[in-house]
């Protein structure tokens, strides 16, 4: 597989650990991070990204929680600590921020107050928010003052990823018969993992087969449509919530059907992913694991006259030996991510994963709930129904 799968944006680092967050070097990005200690926290390393980035400095950090504030401080090498979030983004006027709980419900708002701060790039964990409503205002806010903004759906940024795409136009996978997508099956399978865990997938989903065109759902209750009663506020601040089974099939742009499943405690090995099925073999792509995807050759509705094997897939093609594993470790540590924001700043352009991908993800999301309202009724994109259905289902 010839070198130019490398990712673009690939940069190979000398890291040099640390770096402290005080008003030295003048010259270095501005940043502020906000996290809420018990209330999603800082995500999954949305805030010590930026100490590893000799170009940035932290110029403050905000937690509601001050046990929470003290030790992000302590972590990030920084004395300037708000319990605050607005009162820091006032006074600091970072020109970077890090949204970073996990806990979606408090995206919408630190995001528009970002925004109204002034700065001119912002990153934030996924999902990005709780209903397309949240995410029109967000898109409206970000595009009235020309502000980028990146999700963390960090196999996005993967370099496999162009690989992966480059064999589906090469044709070694044959004809795309189908996507697959897998919830993880734990405690949260149905609609937590379809919003936890499902996202990264429907994200891949619009990378690899172009916009939805139409959703039909059913959501599950101990094997039973989901009713009214069933609906409840959801963790991590999601929203309405229902649901410990979910079977969601969309048509994708490119007129392939893809599937979304997850089923809680499904007695799987907990590992979540998604399968490219092709005439040729499937790829299957597990999110956040190294190596991140596997090819299995042969037509995958005959019986093979010998076993198949898995064979990994690096940025060196298929089968061959990770020639880039910096890039794969950037890629775990935000590192590929925020240093793509930059550039999308400093040139005016989308970001890999920009507000827009994030929004289709949301309103794949939102497709579900809304064609299970209507007892699996096909429903088409773009939505018109921009808050969360479950909400709205006949008692």
């Amino acid at each position: 597989m010839k070198r130019r799968f490398f990712l673009a944006t690939s940069i190979g680092l000398s890291l040099t650990g640390l770096t402290l967050a005080d008003d030295s070097g003048s010259d270095r990005r501005r940043v502020a991070i906000i996290g809420h200690t018990g209330r999603g926290n800082f995500g999954h390393g949305l805030d010590t990204v930026w100490t590893l980035l000799p170009e940035t400095k932290i110029v403050g950090v905000a937690d509601a929680n001050p046990k929470g504030l003290a030790s992000a401080q302590q972590r990030l090498k920084t004395g300037h600590g708000y319990a605050d979030y607005r009162t820091m983004l006032k006074e600091v006027r970072p020109e970077f921020v890090s949204v970073a709980p996990r806990h979606a419900d408090q995206h919408h708002d630190m995001i528009i107050a970002a925004i109204e701060s002034g700065a001119k790039g912002i990153y934030v964990e996924k999902p990005i928010c709780r209903s397309l409503a949240e995410l029109d205002a967000i898109v409206q806010a970000a595009d009235q003052r020309d502000v980028k903004i990146a999700v963390a759906h960090r196999n996005r940024y993967h370099p496999v990823m162009p690989v992966i795409k480059q064999l589906l136009d090469d044709g070694q996978l044959g004809k795309l018969l189908e996507i697959r997508g897998r919830g993880k099956g734990d405690r949260r399978g149905g609609i937590e993992d379809l919003w936890v865990l499902g996202s990264h997938e429907f994200n891949l989903m619009h990378y690899f087969a172009g916009q939805p065109v139409s959703c039909s759902a059913t959501i599950l209750q101990d094997d039973r449509p989901v009713v009214a009663a069933n609906v409840i506020d959801g963790n991590e601040g999601l929203g309405p919530m229902a649901g410990n089974r979910v079977h969601a099939t969309y048509i994708m742009e490119n007129g392939v059907m893809a599937r979304y499943d997850s089923i809680a405690n499904d007695q799987t090995s907990k590992s979540y992913c998604m399968q490219l099925v092709g005439s040729k073999g499937i790829i299957t792509i597990h999110i956040d694991m190294t190596p991140v995807a596997h090819f299995t050759p042969g037509d995958p509705y005959q019986v093979p006259e010998k076993p198949r094997p898995w064979i990994p897939i690096t940025t060196a093609g298929i089968g061959q030996p990770e020639s880039n594993p910096q890039a794969v470790r950037d890629v775990h540590r935000h590192i590929t991510a925020v240093r793509d924001l930059i550039d999308a700043v400093d040139h005016r352009r989308a970001p890999l994963c920009s507000i827009r991908d994030a929004g289709v993800t949301i309103e794949m999301i939102a497709a579900v709930f809304e064609s299970h309202r209507r007892s699996g009724q096909v429903t088409t994109f773009p939505l018109e129904e921009r808050e969360n259905a479950l909400a709205k289902l006949s008692r």
